[in-house]
């Protein structure tokens, strides 16, 4: 296969691309907060990236989160990592987690 044929995105200049080809310093510029807190909830019923994308979501909406990430297990409880600049409330996420469609299967360690 040659290259020669291929158009340049201008992809790796940019440093823009997905996580697994952007540069490490383009995730170093996302702005978190110094004295974030993160968060590890038990989500039980997703089973696909639609459940991940309306957990997500509803998750995101709350005051002072940053970032949420999903370790999706399909059949099982899933691992929600909620980062935020302070402590969300307990009932706050559990309501997201239902207006999502989904329950929490308890927390994480």
């Amino acid at each position: 296969m040659t290259t020669e044929n291929r158009t340049d995105l201008g992809l790796k200049e940019s440093g823009a691309g997905c996580a697994c080809c952007s540069s490490p310093s383009a995730a170093a510029e996302a702005p978190l907060s110094e004295a974030a807190v993160t968060q590890q909830i038990l989500v039980s019923g997703m089973t696909c990236s639609h459940c991940v994308m309306s957990v997500t979501e509803e998750l995101t909406a709350l005051d002072g989160v940053e970032s949420v990430a999903v370790d999706l297990n399909a059949g099982g409880a899933s691992r929600v990592s909620v980062r935020s600049s302070a402590p969300v409330d307990p009932a706050a996420v559990e309501a997201a987690v239902k207006e999502a469609g989904y329950a929490l299967a308890g927390h994480s360690s």
